[in-house]
């Protein structure tokens, strides 16, 4: 049988693509193995948000390559979309696909394993006007699944180089999202996760739904235990969709809703739809809507223009705001975004200090929220083992766990009595008796 090694970098969009891309080689005959076991066929999916980014999907292109130097390398995703020439011409590189027209990929790696000439497909995603449906998503565990509903993005925030590599906002038919969800819920999936390059825009091509119409459809689903939302923007996040996840016991009480910046001026100058009271404010409201909601973020230093106290004032956001989790990064120059063209670039080395400190602030905040749940019995999804009887798992709320039990527990729900902390992992003991959402003690809940 023939094997496939598939990389994923980036988002949880990416992590979409990368099990539909894995559903379609299997259904060819594929077996997919892990990144970099032996393979015939070496996919990498690549992420262009940062400069880190493109080294890390170089890397690992180099990676695949030595891994089998007779293997068909592919590489598709954002990288390969925005910079087909410079990907191509690495060492190694047989097929560059963009982000669309993917679902010819098997039959592409075939043609090329056939007749040892490399191709380059790579379109204009501003002309996308569709919903590209790549067919039935393989995971390899039977806990979480990502169910990619759109794709694209009309946005024009100034730093960021995603619409070019993404297109247009597309929005998959709602009933290919209720199709897929049901096909997962029926392999034994317990939680789906809602995924997209801007979710919050869902519908807006359909003309007749919106996001919380196609929560309202899937929430009825039979067998449905966790439905989770992934990043959404803070102008999409409305009274209705609050108020729906706070009455909802499936959809999870987590929301990512990204910051980048806490300072009006460099919230402006980033092309950003808020400011920091606003934002401050919806998090008020969310939190005294859905009691124990997670709040996790993107944060954003040395933009451009951003002096000492623009950034004092996000690290003092972050420390009083109360996320439950923030992801810190540095602003990386993207070539044909207007950001890279600003003139008062921050030096790399204040970059680095101010990353270091955000992350620091990020980790205390973190702590100050999973400390509030030691004590508490909750439902843990539990996502894999570790040595020694421990496992590890999700609360819905996007509290990461580790448990010890002798019982064999991947893809199940179980509730997990809180015992104690390490670093911002919450130690748990397993209990005895079912659970309603994991406000009482129990053991397996299903």
């Amino acid at each position: 049988m023939r094997r496939v090694s598939i990389c994923t970098l980036g988002c949880k969009a990416n992590q979409a693509d990368s099990a539909a891309l894995a559903g379609l080689f299997r259904e060819r005959g594929y077996e997919v193995v892990e990144f970099p076991a032996p393979a015939d066929v070496y996919v990498i999916n690549t992420c262009t948000v940062t400069h880190l980014g493109d080294k890390k999907s170089r890397q690992m292109i180099r990676r695949a390559v030595r891994a089998n130097p007779d293997a068909v390398v592919v590489v598709t995703g954002c990288y390969a979309q925005v910079a087909p020439e410079a990907v191509a011409g690495l060492p190694g590189v047989r097929l560059v696909v963009g982000t669309a027209d993917r679902g010819q990929l098997v039959d592409l790696v075939e043609q090329v394993a056939r007749t040892g000439r490399p191709r380059v497909l790579v379109g204009d995603p501003r002309r996308r006007r569709e919903f590209e449906e790549l067919g039935p998503a393989f995971f390899d565990t039977r806990a979480r699944a990502w169910v990619k509903i759109q794709d694209g993005c009309d946005n024009s925030c100034t730093y960021c180089i995603v619409p070019r590599a993404r297109g247009p906002v597309r929005s998959r038919r709602p009933e290919g999202v209720l199709r897929e969800v049901q096909r997962l819920i029926g392999e034994g999936y317990r939680e789906i996760v809602l995924t997209g390059i801007h979710i919050g825009a869902y519908g807006q091509d359909l003309g007749d739904a919106g996001l919380v119409d196609l929560l309202r459809r899937l929430i009825n689903l039979p067998g449905l235990k966790r439905l989770r939302l992934s990043s959404i923007e803070p102008p999409e996040v409305t009274p209705e969709l609050i108020h729906f996840m706070a009455d909802s016991p499936v959809i999870c009480r987590h929301l990512h809703i990204p910051l980048q910046s806490a300072d009006d001026g460099i919230l402006l100058r980033m092309g950003r739809r808020y400011t920091g009271e606003e934002y401050r404010r919806l998090v008020e409201a969310i939190k005294g809507r859905i009691p124990g909601v997670a709040i996790t973020t993107d944060v954003m230093v040395g933009f451009p223009g951003e002096d000492e106290d623009a950034f004092r004032r996000t690290r003092e956001f972050v420390e009083t705001v109360g996320f439950a989790r923030t992801h810190v990064f540095q602003y990386s120059r993207r070539p044909g975004t207007p950001a890279a063209g600003f003139a008062d670039q921050v030096p790399p080395a204040v970059k680095e200090e101010r990353s270091r400190e955000m992350i620091a602030v990020a980790a205390r905040a973190a702590r100050r929220f999973a400390e509030q749940f030691v004590g508490a019995t909750m439902e843990v999804l539990v996502e894999r083992s570790r040595d020694r009887g421990w496992w590890e798992g999700l609360t819905d709320n996007y509290l990461r766990v580790l448990f010890r039990n002798g019982e064999q527990l991947e893809g199940q729900l179980v509730a997990v009595r809180l015992i104690g902390l390490a670093g911002t992992v919450l130690l748990g003991e397993g209990c005895e008796k079912g659970t309603d959402r994991g406000r009482n003690c129990g053991g397996a809940v299903e």
